[in-house]
């Protein structure tokens, strides 16, 4: 469950995501420990929560990242509220003997319309060299992933991504390419402080992507989508 929705959070806010997900924030941790408690008082024997591997993997070294590298939690922003009731959510779900999917990025039937949007508007803009990287999914194979680790009762946390974690100045381009669009205007990271966040900044000029291969490896799970390069064609066609 989440708030963010027009109708509970409006408008989204991208300069005070404390803001705007302050109600999905309490959904993530109060709520959290509600299910946990109805787990346990009625004998389920397996959670499943949701997680998020995007652009969010610790801001050293190289630039895709695993299960066993930290998040980045952007202390010292606006994000980090939400940041860090993410990570809340790990931490109860992985002790109470749970598993958490870290989903990348969605994409598919209408998960990126207001994305795409705002790149046909040129409104979203390529930050800087736009070097930031981020990792995405197509709901059927995020889908398709879930049922595995339910099936298998699965424990611990898995990175749910697609083979092809990107910088930004690759995948934008591609999307504007695919929607028909002319392609992204170029600004500075210091124009762009202004009307956003540092998260904003963070995604497209630091952020590091994740890779897949434990899930592949100890799920067994096949890509229907391997790339977001031709899932963005097939769904923008």
């Amino acid at each position: 469950m989440t708030a963010i929705s027009m109708a509970h959070a409006g408008k989204p806010d991208i300069k005070h995501p404390d803001r705007w997900f302050a109600t999905t924030n309490r959904l993530r941790t109060e709520g959290t420990d509600h299910l946990l408690a109805a787990a346990e008082a009625t004998g389920v024997s397996h959670f499943v929560a949701q997680g998020y591997a995007s652009w969010n993997g610790i801001r050293a070294g190289g630039w895709v990242k695993t299960e066993q590298d930290p998040l980045d939690l952007l202390e010292g922003t606006a994000a980090h509220v939400g940041l860090k009731a993410l990570s809340r959510v790990e931490d109860v779900v992985l002790e109470a003997g749970g598993v958490v999917l870290r989903y990348g990025a969605f994409y598919g039937p209408g998960a990126i319309d207001d994305q795409v949007e705002l790149v046909r508007k040129r409104q979203y803009p390529l930050v800087g060299r736009a070097t930031g990287y981020s990792s995405w999914v197509h709901l059927d194979d995020a889908a398709s992933a879930t049922v595995l680790a339910v099936e298998q009762k699965a424990r611990g946390v898995f990175d749910i991504v697609d083979d092809e974690p990107a910088p930004a100045s690759e995948w934008l381009p591609h999307l504007a390419a695919c929607a028909g669009a002319k392609q992204p205007i170029r600004i500075p990271v210091w124009l762009v402080r202004l009307p956003a966040s540092d998260q904003a900044v963070v995604m497209m000029t630091e952020g590091r992507g994740f890779s897949n291969a434990k899930a592949k490896r100890e799920l067994g799970r096949r890509l229907r989508h391997p790339s977001w390069r031709q899932g963005f064609k097939e769904e923008l066609k």
